[in-house]
Order: structure tokens, then sequence, then C-alpha cells
């Protein structure tokens, strides 16, 4: 699992793969050929002609069992086919994973752009609005934490970052209307909209969220989005167990 590990965090020769697991050359040849040979890992040629490990079929395999086998996923495909068909925008799913977000699913846009996200990639939580979704009923102290990371997370522009301040403000009003935004924080020209999904427990699991590039994303229509990206995030909770909160008598109707 080390030489894997490695590999995926970029240690693509021998030399490299034994410097990070801290084994000699042929203790870490003799584990790579059984990987190899297990199809976890392969080798492929290099830019420089030479050969370089990579990550093999098999995890392949295995990382959409993983994925497919999370009640969540299966829960939210339909209702993000909906959305997606909805806005014609890329539409995402994300869990938390400490102080990062992974993306668990995404439905490409009909707008022909390409965004760095992906099944599998994990980006800071404080700047995405997937992530930020996920934080919604955290503390303040919480928020400032998840904050500094990002601000030196190398996935992240940091020009693109707000003072805390103006974070904080912000989550605020995000934690009071449901859903949150992302306005370029994430990525230079890609704006947001995203919103909570809860499990039986009525604690957040997951998050969704549309995203697009910003002449499709201007102020107003992300407003206009938050109400019909909080009804899918719902409907997907509803599918877990979640239900509302019951009205208080004297907000029931007569």
């Amino acid at each position: 699992m080390a030489v894997i590990d490695a590999v995926a965090e970029g240690a693509l020769t021998l030399a490299a793969i034994g410097v990070a697991i801290g084994c000699t050359r042929s203790t870490t040849h003799r584990l790579a050929t059984a990987l190899i040979q297990a199809g976890y890992l392969r080798l492929a040629t290099s830019g420089s002609g030479g050969m370089s490990y990579r990550l093999g079929p098999k995890l392949v395999e295995l990382g959409f069992l993983a994925r497919e086998t999370m009640p969540v996923v299966q829960a939210a495909r339909p209702h993000l086919d909906r959305l997606a068909a909805l806005t014609q925008d890329t539409v995402h799913l994300g869990i938390s994973e400490g102080s990062e977000v992974l993306y668990l699913d995404k439905i490409p846009g009909q707008r022909g752009l390409e965004m760095r996200s992906r099944i599998g990639r994990r980006m800071p939580m404080a700047s995405t609005g997937v992530g930020k979704a996920l934080m919604l009923d955290m503390t303040e102290a919480r928020w400032r934490g998840l904050y500094d990371v990002a601000l030196v997370h190398p996935a992240t522009p940091n020009v693109a970052m707000p003072g805390w301040d103006e974070y904080r403000v912000a989550m605020q009003r995000f934690a009071a209307q449901g859903a949150a935004l992302d306005m370029e924080e994430n990525e230079i020209g890609i704006r947001c909209v995203a919103a909570p999904v809860r499990d039986a427990g009525a604690e957040i699991v997951a998050a969704i969220s549309v995203a697009s590039a910003t002449p499709y994303m201007p102020e107003d229509r992300m407003d206009a989005l938050v109400p019909k990206i909080i009804d899918a995030a719902q409907s997907i909770s509803r599918d877990l167990g979640w239900t509302p909160r019951r009205m208080r008598a004297q907000e029931i109707p007569a």
C-alpha cells in the first residue's frame, strides 16, 4: 500500500519509490514487480524515453467499485442527472476527507468548458463551493482552521481567497440560507452554487454543486440557482432518510 501511495503522489521511478517508502532498491523492486503482476501498477514510457511506474487498471476497477457501493452516490445520481439537464452546467458531488473535499461524481456541462475537478480528486474544503456547503454546520473556529489550510494548500490559487473577515461574514450568510457560493476562490473564472446533503440524523454527509464559467454565472443567476440546488440536495437527503424539521404548530396553515 505504501508503494501505491508513493506512485499516486508522484514517485514514478524505482529510486523515488524506495526513498518514499524507506526500503532498499531490491525490496522496492520486488514489491513493485508483485504489484505489476497483480495489476495495481503498470510500467509506462516516460517523456524521456525511459520507463516509469503508474497506477494500474486494477485500482481503477476497485475505485469505481468503492464509489458505486457508497449509498450517497447511488442516491444522488438521478438527481444530479436532472440538475445537469436543467442547468446545462457541470454538476459535482463531494464528501469531506479531513480538510479536503473528495469528489465522488461529476457530470460535465454542455457548454464545452473544462474544469480541473474530477472524480477522485481532492481539493481544499474552504476554497470550494462543495466544501463550503460541507462546512455550514461547523463552528467559526473550525471555519478558520479550514480557511488557513486553504491559504497554503498547493492546489489553491491564493490570490482569489478573500480576507478572513470577509470570508467569515460570507459563511455566516451561507449558513443562514442553506447554500454556499464559490466566487472563483478555487479556480479563476469558475463560479458555483452548492448545498449540503444530510442523512437520517440530519448530519451533513455530502454536498452537491453546479459550476460554470463566470460569463454563465452572473450573480443574479447564482441567486436564482440557490433554491434549485437546495431542492436537489434535499431530494437526495430524503432518499438517505432525512426528513425536514416539523413546522411549529403556529406555522401550520389553518
